[in-house]
């Protein structure tokens, strides 16, 4: 899949990119898988992650499971070509305190690239697809989330790249970080 970036801006101590393209070949330090809470890779973004990165991230993620929802860990990346994958566990559309838990979701995970020293990232719409969230609300909530970060204390990351492989979801990202910024 050729891959096309809709923008590239200035956001805090880095730069916010969003992409149309495949999350499992992003030429970053670290991806960020949208995990559920037994972190079973079967379908959606998980499920390609470990199609092309191989079976040992099931076996890492089943070491590190269960996540709460809102939680992340860190596994390796098998063959992928960043170096590690960030399992975000966020919540399914209808159970309750959804924003709040998406937000926890990717604070977590940038956290977990924070304290790696990661300088780069790659995210996904975390709970838009299979769980349901609302593809323009989920978006504006990881966008407000990934520009308070890079506006926060100086850390390590310098690059976040917002990463569908549809283009509708690019689109969310695109109107949610041009009404941020």
């Amino acid at each position: 899949m050729d891959e096309r970036v809709l923008l590239a801006k200035p956001c805090g101590q880095g730069t916010v990119e969003v992409v149309v393209g495949d999350l499992t070949a992003q030429p970053v330090d670290a991806i960020v898988n949208a995990a559920n809470t037994s972190l079973a890779h079967g379908g959606g973004v998980a499920g390609a992650i470990v199609r092309r990165g191989g079976e040992v991230i099931q076996r890492e993620s089943d070491a590190v499971a269960p996540l709460e929802v809102g939680g992340a860990a860190v596994t390796g990346a098998g063959r992928l070509p960043c170096r590690a994958v960030i399992h975000a566990v966020g919540p399914v559309w209808g159970e309750g305190g959804e924003e709040a838990k998406l937000r926890a979701a990717v604070r977590s995970a940038l956290r977990c690239a924070e304290e790696r020293a990661f300088a780069s990232l790659a995210l996904p719409g975390i709970s838009t697809g299979i769980f349901g969230y609302p593809k323009d609300a989920g978006c504006r909530v990881i966008v407000e989330e990934v520009s308070g970060h890079l506006h926060g204390e100086a850390g390590t990351l310098r690059l976040v790249r917002l990463v569908s492989i549809d283009e509708e979801t690019a689109l969310h990202f695109l109107a949610a970080a041009t009404a941020v910024w």
